[in-house]
């Protein structure tokens, strides 16, 4: 198996392939998205800014 093989949730609960991504580059990030308290967002956010273009990619 690789991450490939595997699915995830979106933020609205819909199952999202990780097969999808094959080719960029991912950062899978564990947060507790409804608990308000996500001060690395802002870090996050200008990671995903900077290297989007290149083919990265961001997961929450």
């Amino acid at each position: 198996m690789t991450i490939y093989d595997f699915t995830m949730k979106d933020n609205k609960g819909n199952d999202i392939p990780l097969s999808d991504y094959k080719g960029k580059v991912l950062l899978i990030v564990n947060t507790a998205t409804h608990c308000g308290f996500t001060p690395q967002y802002n870090g996050l956010e200008k990671l995903y800014e900077d290297y989007n273009e290149q083919g990265f990619e961001i997961l929450i």
